[in-house]
């Protein structure tokens, strides 16, 4: 439903949204990090992080989405063909929020290159030059990164060079 376009939208928040899930390394064994992320804006909406990666994991990262934008129309999220994204339960909990669900092609990333796009920025900002000894750890940096960097300082070519939250405060002026 997406078909690769992930150009922002003025007109378009909460309308498309895009996920997927990464690992990160600690010491106490891999942490799973789903997010929901919206394409109009860039700005991550919902995301939910778990030692296991059950469906969920990505379940709970679209309720979040859900509580933080509460969207008065119908959304379409975008993911790959995970078995996470692909599964009954997460297409029942899709029906319930109103939500249409999208998958890429299998072995494409360029299919969900945002959410691709995003990971990436997060391990090289964030994950990749120090060690993480604990869960807990990690999921604190990773909350201190995206709610108070990514979302509301950090500038996006794509965007106009403004933050998500600078973009969606034009919006609504």
């Amino acid at each position: 439903l997406v078909l690769r376009d992930f150009q922002p939208d003025p007109a378009g928040l909460d309308a498309r949204w895009c996920g997927d899930i990464t690992y990160i390394s600690t010491e106490e064994g891999w942490l799973y990090l789903a997010t929901v992320i919206d394409i109009a804006s860039r700005r991550v909406v919902g995301w939910a992080t778990a030692d296991h990666l059950r469906t969920e994991l990505v379940a709970d990262a679209l309720r979040a989405a859900c509580r933080t934008r509460r969207p008065h129309g119908p959304v379409i999220f975008h993911s790959d063909r995970g078995c996470q994204y692909t599964s009954r339960d997460f297409a029942s909990l899709a029906g319930e929020l109103d939500i249409s669900l999208s998958v890429g092609r299998t072995g494409q990333c360029w299919d969900n290159a945002l959410a691709e796009s995003f990971f990436a920025t997060l391990k090289r900002e964030l994950i990749d030059d120090r060690s993480w000894p604990t869960r807990a750890a990690a999921h604190s940096a990773i909350f201190e990164w995206i709610e108070g960097w990514y979302n509301i300082r950090r500038l996006h070519s794509s965007l106009g060079y403004l933050s998500p939250a600078e973009f969606e405060a034009t919006l609504a002026a």
